[in-house]
C-alpha cells in the first residue's frame, strides 16, 4: 500500500489489455479425423451406391422404358445422394474428409482412365461385377466420377473458407 493519500485505489485503475494476447484456440484434431475418416469410407460406398443404382435403372429403362418399377435402384439411388451429401457436408467440419473423399475416389480414378484405359476399365469390370462395373466405366468414361470428384475437393474448399471467415463481419 501507498502512504500518498491522492491516490487511486487499486479497485478503481483499469488495467489495459496486452496488445499481442491471442486468444486461446481449441484443437482441431478430431474434426480432421472425424472428416478425413468419413471421407475416405463414405465416399466409396456413396459413389458405389449411386453408381449401381444408376446402372440397374439404366437396364430398366433400356428394356422397358421405365424406371418407376425398380423401387430398390431409385432407394439406393437415394441412399448413395445423401451419404454425398453427408460427405459434402463433412467440410463444415474440416474440409479434409470431402478433398480427400473426392480426390481419391472420384479425381484420380477419372484421371487413371485417360492415362491406361484399358488396363483400368478391364480392372473394374473384373472387381465390379456386372453390374456394378458397367455402371463405373460408364461414369469413367463419361467423366462423372471425375466431376464427382472435383464438387467434393469444392465442398471442402467451401467449408474451410467459410470457417476462416465466419469471424468476420
Amino acid at each position: 500500500m501507498s502512504t500518498n493519500p491522492y491516490a487511486v485505489p487499486p479497485f478503481e485503475q483499469h488495467q489495459a489489455p496486452e496488445p499481442y494476447v491471442q486468444p486461446k484456440q481449441t484443437s482441431r484434431a478430431v474434426p480432421r479425423v472425424i472428416s478425413a475418416l468419413g471421407g475416405v469410407l463414405l465416399t466409396p460406398v456413396a459413389l458405389g451406391l449411386v453408381i449401381y443404382a444408376g446402372s440397374r435403372l439404366q437396364r430398366m429403362f433400356a428394356q422397358a422404358y421405365t424406371v418407376g418399377d425398380d423401387l430398390l435402384g431409385l432407394f439406393l439411388l437415394l441412399l448413395g445422394g445423401v451419404l454425398l451429401l453427408g460427405v459434402a457436408l463433412l467440410g463444415a467440419l474440416s474440409g479434409l474428409g470431402p478433398v480427400i473423399g473426392g480426390l481419391m475416389w472420384g479425381v484420380l480414378p477419372g484421371l487413371t482412365v485417360f492415362l491406361s484405359p484399358r488396363d483400368f476399365l478391364g480392372l473394374m469390370y473384373d472387381v465390379g461385377g456386372r453390374e456394378l462395373g458397367v455402371g463405373v466405366v460408364t461414369w469413367m468414361v463419361m467423366g462423372a466420377l471425375m466431376g464427382s470428384g472435383f464438387l467434393l475437393i469444392g465442398a471442402g474448399l467451401v467449408g474451410t473458407l467459410a470457417r476462416r471467415r465466419s469471424n468476420r463481419v
